[in-house]
């Protein structure tokens, strides 16, 4: 495991975190039981096979 020499400056780890952001999902339409939902696209297979259920 990478271990620092130095300390880091509260300035620089603060700037260095700052840089992360989560984005949102891809939404992709699926039809279930003649009925169209907008759902994320890693979970489309997970509802096709009945899995998760889509919520109204």
């Amino acid at each position: 495991m990478a271990v620092p020499k130095r300390k880091m400056s509260r300035s620089n780890t603060r700037h260095r975190r700052a840089q992360w952001k989560a984005t949102t999902p891809t939404l992709v339409p699926i039809t279930v039981d003649g009925v169209s939902y907008l759902v994320p696209q890693r979970l489309v297979k997970a509802y096709e096979r009945g899995l998760l259920r889509p919520e109204d």
